[in-house]
């Protein structure tokens, strides 16, 4: 998913010359032929979060499209008053670009989870956020970026991860259809997919085939899209590898409240506490019930 975003960005150099990207002492060996080809667009800014995020607000107001790439902590958590004031407040078009969603840089440990990006991206009302699932909407969300005149974070995984949409263009602001389905709807982004595709493997060798909904930009959220698409849905099952009180599930259930809708709600997705055990991403997820059988119990339960 890393690598797909990155590609269309460093296409994209080869026809534009305002691309400037900051790196923040993360992605080494991922820009070296930027760096060798484009030396004066390019800066590891090193340690320092905060100056990187004042420096890029810089260089776009002087017309450059700047793309900071760190780990998700690093982009957003360290500097969040400078993300608020200097990017958003001034809506300058700089995009974050974070690696590391959720638990996948386990066992790594709480300093470098993301686990609750999306509670403070919803402070910030200027900026787009685009969670991806797989490569796929990677890249979809690459072009959206390098052409958007707003903020905009990109929340990433790391690499290697499979592809499940349809390679085909689409529009990545709105929510995606990844598999047909009817009766339970599974809706979800990010790098749960893996799960949430192994579960709907299992359901549909049971006989159930719950429609698989993906979510990729979860700010500013298309809740007349989502609307649409869960029109004829009985139950909604929202699973998430992020906080369960501040994520997308959470927006579902205000959603639901102001809204006549049929569907019942069941969200998936981290207790809100501090993750204290180590252990393997595959293994975090099975210990905090996001896995792919705890997906496929709450969808079984849920068509009942």
């Amino acid at each position: 998913m890393r690598n797909a975003f990155i590609n269309i960005i460093l296409e994209a150099c080869r026809t534009r010359d305002d691309i400037f990207i900051l790196s923040g002492d993360a992605g080494l060996g991922v820009f070296d032929r930027f760096k060798d080809e484009y030396p004066d667009r390019f800066r590891n800014m090193g340690v320092a979060e905060q100056n990187t995020i004042s420096f890029a607000a810089g260089l776009a107001l002087t017309g450059y499209k700047v793309f900071i790439y760190n780990i998700i902590p690093f982009v957003l958590y360290r500097c969040y008053e400078q993300v608020r004031n200097d990017i958003c407040y001034q809506e300058l078009p700089v995009v974050l670009v974070g690696t590391g969603s959720g638990i996948t840089y386990a066992p790594m440990g709480m300093s470098h989870y993301a686990v609750e990006d999306l509670g403070l991206v919803q402070t910030l009302p200027n900026l787009v956020t685009i969670s991806p699932i797989d490569p796929v909407e990677a890249r979809a969300a690459a072009g959206f970026a390098l052409d958007s005149k707003r903020p905009v974070y990109v929340r990433l995984a790391k690499r290697g991860e499979s592809s499940y949409s349809q390679d085909r263009p689409f529009d990545i602001t709105v929510p995606q259809v990844v598999r047909a389905g009817a009766g339970t709807a599974i809706v979800f982004h990010g790098s749960i997919s893996l799960e949430v595709m192994t579960a709907s493997a299992t359901l549909e060798a049971q006989g159930l085939c719950p429609l698989l909904v993906s979510v990729p930009t979860v700010q500013p959220l298309a809740t007349g899209i989502l609307l649409e698409i869960l029109a004829e849905i009985e139950q909604v099952v929202c699973v998430e590898e992020h906080f369960v009180n501040c994520g997308l599930g959470s927006m579902l259930a205000r959603l639901k409240g102001g809204q006549s809708v049929r569907w019942g709600l069941t969200l998936l997705g981290i207790p809100p506490q501090f993750i204290h055990e180590i252990g393997t991403t595959a293994g975090l997820r099975a210990s905090f019930g996001i896995a792919a059988a705890d997906i496929v119990r709450a969808v079984a339960a849920a068509t009942v």
